[in-house]
């Protein structure tokens, strides 16, 4: 078994445009004071890194790794998200998709999904030359606008739309396996990849492609009912990356998983602040420990009650707390005898 590192935190959700949270320097001291010890970086947030000039010059990569030694900082991974989302999305979320993406591919899909296809290969030569393993990312969504139909969906609707996914994903998974590195997509409802059966119809229609791996966050599985657990002994071997996240599911006689419209606060299932949601959060740093993950754990804030100051504060020794030191040794050793094959077969009454 092998020891989880940690704690680290994903920047995304904490920069902002007011000191300390408007630069990497000075976002990586506030962490760093926190007692995170790994920061994974939203790749599309300039402040915070250039993937780019990553991807294509080792000097820039040596430089941003060293700047964060210096503060006893790792990169855990890089996070594209919001990007992978671009590589594949239905035309009703165009024009809000289009914020995401520079303004010189906006109002042209097939030119933002270029791009962003661009992007994503360059988190993976980064990725390469920063020494990182994985990547996480979200897969992008044809089909989830038909999650839930009615009338019927149309005969092969989904096996057409996974099909496509995979076309549009293979080579850039392609150039993530000539790096070196994995890409962990985070199971999210809004993607087409929310849960274990849909991370199978894609890995199937890639030929189960090695890079195509898990982004692990337990607080998505709570609000879909999931049992989270389980899918640690299902698919661990997939498990590259994992972000800590909290969560609550309280359905009413009013509400359930689909959380009529309401506003975050108000739906029957919402995002907490770590230790203040439901995660058994025991049994999951247990079960990733036995399955042998030795990758990261990262806070991913969301909280709809929760300040976000007071969650990256209890977020490290929330995380410090739950990582667990392996064994290198039985608990009952002081009671082994030593024997050899004749002392076993003597033992057998053989």
């Amino acid at each position: 078994m092998k020891t989880i590192k940690g704690p680290g935190i994903f920047l995304a959700q904490f920069l902002g445009d007011e000191a300390p949270f408007n630069s990497l320097d000075t976002i990586a001291d506030y962490m760093a004071g926190l007692g995170y010890k790994g920061l994974q970086l939203p790749t599309w947030d300039p402040r915070v890194i250039d993937v780019k000039q990553a991807a294509e010059s080792q000097t820039y990569a040596d430089e941003l790794k060293g700047k964060l030694a210096d503060k006893g900082l790792e990169i855990t991974e890089l996070a594209s998200h919001i990007i992978g989302q671009l590589v594949a999305s239905h035309p009703v979320y165009d024009e809000m998709y289009d914020g995401f993406a520079v303004p010189e591919v906006r109002n042209n899909p097939k030119a933002r999904a270029e791009w962003a296809t661009q992007h994503l290969k360059y988190v993976a030569q980064a990725s390469r030359r920063l020494g990182l393993k994985a990547s996480a990312t979200f897969s992008g969504a044809l089909a989830w606008p038909f999650l839930y139909p009615w009338p019927q969906r149309p005969a092969g609707l989904v096996e057409t739309a996974f099909k496509e996914l995979a076309t549009r994903w293979k080579p850039i998974l392609d150039v993530y396996d000539e790096n070196g590195v994995d890409v962990a997509y985070e199971l999210h409802p809004g993607e087409d990849l929310f849960d274990g059966t849909t991370f199978e119809m894609f890995v199937d229609y890639l030929g189960g492609h090695t890079r195509a791996n898990i982004n692990y966050d337990p607080s998505h599985f709570v609000l879909q009912q999931l049992d989270y657990l389980q899918f640690i002994d299902l698919y661990h071997d997939r498990i590259k990356a994992f972000h800590v996240k909290d969560a609550e599911f309280n359905p009413t006689g009013k509400q359930g998983v689909y959380s009529g419209f309401a506003g975050w606060a108000d739906r029957a299932g919402r995002f907490r602040s770590l230790g203040d949601g439901q995660v058994d959060f025991g049994s999951i740093f247990s079960k990733l420990s036995q399955y042998n993950y030795d990758s990261w754990a990262v806070l991913e804030w969301e909280c709809c009650i929760k300040s976000p100051v007071q969650g990256a504060a209890e977020g490290a020794p929330f995380i410090e707390s739950h990582i667990i030191e392996v064994t290198t040794k039985a608990f009952d050793d002081f009671a082994g005898t030593g024997a050899d094959e004749a002392f076993n077969r003597k033992v057998l009454g053989l």
